[in-house]
C-alpha cells in the first residue's frame, strides 16, 4: 500500500508533520515497501506494513526533531 502522495498518508502522520516531513515520510514509507516486500528481511513477526512505518519515521528524525507538540526542521 504505498503512497500515491502525501494526501494518502495516514491523520496521524498528516497532522503531525509539516509538508517537507511528509514528503520524506511517504518516500522512505513506500521506498522500504519494496525493499522488505521479502519477510526474511523484516525483523521477528513483523509485517511488512510496519517495517515500512518504522523505516518512514526514522527518516523524518533525521532531517526533523520534535519539540513539545510541533516538528520542527533541525
Amino acid at each position: 500500500m504505498p503512497y500515491k502522495n502525501i494526501s494518502n498518508l495516514p491523520d496521524s502522520v498528516k497532522h503531525a508533520l509539516p509538508k517537507h516531513a511528509q514528503e520524506i515520510y511517504a518516500a522512505a514509507f513506500n521506498h522500504a515497501w519494496e525493499e522488505y516486500k521479502n519477510s526474511s528481511k523484516r525483523e521477528g513477526q513483523e509485517s511488512r506494513e510496519e517495517a515500512a512505518h518504522k523505516v518512514a519515521w526514522a527518516a523524518v528524525k533525521k532531517k526533523y526533531t520534535k519539540s513539545g507538540e510541533t516538528w520542527k526542521e533541525k
